[in-house]
């Protein structure tokens, strides 16, 4: 492909990405709009995990400059997750990342842990926001509460929380590693892969592991 051609291709995919994110800050410009005051966007990882935390993450964004990558942190490479949470603190936009414990998620559920974390991401904001989208079901969290499904992908405040949220997390889980490294978190992040199921099977629990989602390895284990 000649010099030229290699430019264009750089040039279009440039401007297909700022379509991209044009689209994905326009729900709360619409808010802000309408008169809202501060909107934060609020996400959840580590819901499935089988060890590890539930993380919450919280952020209110600014309309400039736009954060180039910013989508579902599930769709975004770790080193560019890695790179668009750095944006976004040097930036120094208002966020919030909230951890719970795997023996709460035991004692009180995963449902109520959410809530829990979301409001405790919500009230550590540098700024109270008015308005607050979430991705997925509404969980009745005494403030104006916006659920969409598929928010992480379709609105830039819920896929900054999803992002730094996501950081976050995957950073306690390598520490975690050095800790455990017979179960191999670095590279599952909690999850219930297949080498990981064999390693609680082989090893038992570690203290991070959330009891009442491996019943049936432990059951496994006994027979």
């Amino acid at each position: 492909m000649s010099a030229f051609l290699c430019e264009r291709a750089a040039y279009m995919l440039s401007e297909k990405e700022l379509a991209r994110l044009d689209e994905l800050y326009e729900y709360e410009r619409a808010l802000y709009r309408k008169g809202a005051f501060a909107v934060a966007g609020v996400d959840e990882v580590g819901r499935g995990p089988v060890a590890g935390p539930v993380s919450v993450g919280a952020c209110i964004l600014t309309d400039q400059p736009m954060i180039e990558y910013l989508n579902d942190s599930k769709k975004v490479t770790e080193k560019r997750r890695e790179k668009v949470a750095a944006e976004l603190k040097a930036l120094g936009v208002p966020y919030a990342v909230e951890h719970i414990a795997p023996e709460v998620i035991d004692e009180i559920g995963i449902v109520a842990s959410l809530q829990t974390a979301m409001r405790r991401a919500i009230s550590s904001l540098s700024i109270a926001p008015d308005t607050v989208l979430l991705d997925g079901n509404p969980l009745n969290l005494g403030v104006h509460e916006i659920s969409i499904v598929k928010g992480d992908a379709k609105v830039a405040c819920i896929s900054a929380a999803s992002i730094l949220a996501k950081v976050e997390r995957d950073a306690l889980m390598k520490q975690y590693d050095e800790t455990y490294p017979e179960y191999g978190f670095s590279s599952h992040k909690g999850y219930a892969s297949a080498a990981h199921i064999d390693a609680i099977k082989r090893h038992g629990l570690s203290p991070i592991h959330r009891v009442s989602f491996c019943q049936n390895f432990l059951q496994e284990r006994l027979f």
